[in-house]
């Protein structure tokens, strides 16, 4: 099949389109409509049709094959490890829909789930699609501030979370962080329900606490009807990390979403019924939403849920899951590539990784050295690919279950099926040509399975995503973007992280691939810092591949001044860094992005902000240090 003709389909004759792939999913009614977009930029899609997330991720396949494997959750901090059939998985999600009945919780209430990456988590989820609750998962752990923020806008009638995670060997207690966000938060939730893993005590409070144990033994029998929805009704919020002020919850819809899901499982993710799919995510994040619990079970695919560093017990523990459990199809952030690269191949090489077609990465730009690294070891295709939590599925990748298109280095790829992608000028608003840099936008309507508005505020949808570009209602990515001449898309980074040097507009991410081309640069984050003289400066923190080079000050002096001169050869002195600093690590979220808005906030002597993401609180203790050294 040609994607080129694919995706134009999808474009020019959308409701055909939609309408061929929405029988990729059960509809307990049909829908009247393909699509309804009287009122943009709200899309409306599979109107009047009636379907539900839990019925075609789990009953559907426990009717036809039952006793084949849905879910492995394997916790390597806890050594524990248990897998679900499909049977097994509807039985779960059963028993957790009962207590959620049992307590209180009815079509469109919302439920807000504070939990590790526990089996417990997935029956949560699935088991408020199945009732018609509304779900809204915030990472285990988050700072109680940032929980609080969530638990006002939200308004969960119950919140499922549990006693603790763990990191690295170590207990991370959730309940007083939990106890601590309702206590500041305006909004009381009337039930708690406590996973208790005996990981950390807990005091409970009386009437308000409930233990998840005690009542699963007493729904064991249980049997709940899936409740049937309309496509266009909510089915979770989920808040995206690192916002400012009120907290922004992207809603997704139900029938348009699980459609989506369908459709990407099968071209982007080439998934089959029977095979094993294995994320590496967190159920926090997007990616853990779409493609660790909705997406490959959806597919008919057994998914792994997994709790654990990718170091521990040593730098083999992700290869042994792929081997034991024959993982087909995988999908991982650079970062934890780049982690892995340092600890060398051996670990890679010691496990049968014959099962695994395809690692897909996501979440941060890919380098050129973890590309071919990892692709020269595992000998599979790596796809790249770039989206948002607003997406819920890929806006730009490399779809080979339509067409083998070659990837291209540094590039996520093509515009997928569905998404009308445009690069246009910042200043002008026209659409910039090949290789003319551009902001990154979407023409609506968006394609199903995307956001369908802000919870609560249709107001701040239009005004957050849609109105960058006067007289123009485009959605906008806020990614600096260019295209090739082949149509290939090359993301610059954010256009808020852009540096106004003497007038002189620079994206970050044009001078941090500069300094990566440097032989000893293993990483880089560049930020602007405000300057009397030129407005902003560009300032790199950089990450070594060897450190001997710069143990005295005058060799990091001289290795400064040889990374500046290549920045100003690639990219004109203007783009020179003002100063180049050297430290053992970056502040990055658990989910890998760099937090450059933190960074730079310390450099410039303010608040680095809220920090509740934050994968280590060391790594801004490091930047300090440098800046002081």
């Amino acid at each position: 099949m040609n994607f080129a003709d694919f995706y134009q389909e999808s474009i020019d004759r959308p409701q055909a389109f939609w309408g061929r792939e929405a029988g990729l999913i059960d509809w307990h009614q049909p829908f009247s409509e393909v699509l309804d977009y009287s009122r943009p930029p709200f899309a409306k899609w599979f109107v009047d049709g009636q379907t539900n997330l839990c019925h075609n991720a789990v009953d559907r396949w426990a009717a036809s094959d039952g006793e084949r494997v849905a879910l492995i959750a394997i916790s390597t901090e806890t050594k524990a490890e248990k897998t679900y059939t499909f049977t097994e998985l509807r039985r779960e999600v059963e028993r957790c829909a009962a207590i959620l009945q049992a307590l209180g919780v009815t079509r469109g209430d919302r439920v807000l789930i504070y939990m590790p990456m526990i089996a417990e988590a997935a029956f949560a989820m699935l088991a408020c699609a199945r009732v018609g609750a509304i779900h809204s998962v915030v990472f285990g752990g988050f700072a109680a501030n940032s929980l609080a923020s969530r638990i006002e806008d939200a308004k969960p009638v119950l919140i499922v979370s549990a006693d603790g995670g763990s990191r690295n060997g170590k207990a991370v207690p959730y309940k007083h962080l939990l106890d601590e966000a309702i206590e500041k938060s305006v909004f009381k939730p009337p039930k708690v329900l406590l996973v208790d893993r005996g990981l950390a005590a807990m005091a409970l409070v009386a009437g308000r606490d409930v233990d998840y144990a005690s009542l699963r033994a007493a729904h064991m029998e249980a049997r709940v009807a899936v409740t049937w929805l309309e496509s266009n009704e909510a089915s979770y919020i989920l808040y995206t990390s690192g916002t400012t002020g009120k907290p922004k919850g992207v809603q997704r819809d139900v029938g348009g979403y699980a459609v989506a899901l369908a459709a990407s499982m099968k071209y982007n993710f080439c998934g089959n019924p029977g095979e094993t799919f294995f994320a590496t995510s967190d159920i926090g994040w997007v990616v853990g939403h779409s493609y660790i619990v909705y997406g490959p079970l959806i597919a008919g695919m057994a998914t792994i849920l997994y709790e654990g560093l990718p170091v521990r017990p040593d730098a083999g523990v992700w290869w042994d899951i792929v081997e034991k459990y024959k993982v087909t199809r995988m999908f991982s952030a650079p970062t934890a590539i780049r982690v892995l690269r340092k600890h060398g191949p051996e670990f890679m090489r010691r496990h049968d990784l014959s099962s695994l077609k395809a690692l897909y990465l996501a979440g941060e730009p890919l380098d050129e050295t973890t590309s071919e690294w990892i692709s020269g070891e595992l000998g599979v295709p790596i796809i790249d690919n770039y989206w948002q939590t607003e997406t819920g599925w890929p806006i730009l990748s490399i779809a080979k279950g339509i067409e083998d298109k070659p990837t291209r280095l540094g590039s996520p790829g093509v515009p997928m099926y569905g998404f009308r992608v445009k690069l246009l000028d910042e200043s002008s608003g026209a659409e910039c040509g090949a290789n003319e840099k551009g902001v990154l936008v979407i023409d609506g309507p968006l394609p199903p399975g995307c956001m369908q508005t802000v919870y609560g505020d249709d107001a701040r949808f239009v005004d957050t995503y849609w109105s960058t570009f006067s007289g123009r209602q485009v959605y906008s990515t806020f990614d600096w973007g260019v295209r090739d001449a082949d149509g290939y898309y090359f993301i610059l980074g954010r256009t808020d992280d852009v540096i106004n040097v003497a007038g002189h507009r620079l994206g970050t991410r044009e001078i941090e691939e500069s300094i990566s081309t440097h032989a000893n640069v293993s990483e880089v984050a560049v930020v602007g810092v405000e300057d009397k003289l030129k407005g902003q400066v560009a300032v790199a923190f950089v990450i070594l591949k060897h450190a001997e080079p710069a143990e005295t000050a005058s060799a990091r002096a001289a290795l400064e001044r040889d990374i500046m001169a290549v920045v100003e050869h690639q990219l004109g002195a203007v783009a020179r860094p003002a100063r180049v600093y050297f430290v053992g690590q970056l502040p990055k979220t658990r989910s890998g992005k760099l937090l450059r808005r933190s960074i730079q906030a310390i450099c410039e002597g303010r608040n680095p902000g809220d920090l509740s993401a934050i994968e280590d609180p060391a790594s801004l203790r490091q930047i300090e240090a440098a800046l002081t050294a």
